[in-house]
């Protein structure tokens, strides 16, 4: 897998439009397949990282979700963006590969959680990018993935809960429970940092 990834960064994007890209791989032509792979492949990645617990689960899902863009190209209608479209792919992908019992195994202990900020709002500024998506990227998979789906991709509970197969109670309290753990990786991190 790690060879496909290195092929693809390899390569430079053409003067192809969007337009022709769709069209060209609606008629299976090579060309706009391999200029879809190329200019469409790193921001794919940075999603499909985010859904992912490592580098090559994350290739795999990015090769899975090519493999069914190609696939499904000719149901995609200019209607809507066609990077949301494939993001959308991606996700559903992603969610595929992850173990829901994940959630009956993170529901447990709720009366634990703690609503209030325990840390003041400015520790976020001194935060950057990389960072922050590391510290996500260590959460459990049923916080980080509601996280990833209600935060990221601004998608609504009742969305969560019908995209996973959960309740929308399910989605709301793994997304609490997702935050009350980045506040205190973040405190961990800033306690460290004095």
């Amino acid at each position: 897998m790690s060879t496909f990834v290195a092929y693809i960064e390899s390569l430079n994007p053409s003067e192809l439009t969007e337009a022709d890209i769709i069209k060209g791989c609606q008629k299976g032509d090579a060309r706009a397949q391999k200029e879809l792979v190329v200019r469409y492949s790193p921001l794919l990645m940075t999603v499909s990282r985010r859904y992912s617990k490592d580098n090559e689960l994350a290739k795999d899902i990015l090769q899975e979700t090519l493999i069914k863009v190609f696939k499904n190209i000719h149901k995609y209608k200019p209607t809507g963006s066609f990077v949301g479209w494939m993001r959308r792919i991606l996700i559903n992908t992603a969610l595929q590969t992850f173990d829901k019992s994940c959630f009956k195994r993170e529901i447990s202990g709720l009366g634990e959680l703690n609503l209030q900020p325990s840390m003041p709002p400015d520790v976020y500024d001194h935060l950057g990018e990389e960072e922050l998506l590391a510290l996500i990227d260590q959460l459990p998979e049923g916080f980080k993935q509601v996280f990833n789906l209600y935060v990221i991709e601004g998608m609504s509970h009742k969305e969560i809960a019908e995209m996973l197969g959960v309740t929308e109670s399910t989605s709301r309290s793994q997304l609490v429970r997702a935050r009350n753990s980045l506040r205190k990786m973040l405190t961990k991190r800033e306690k460290i940092r004095v």
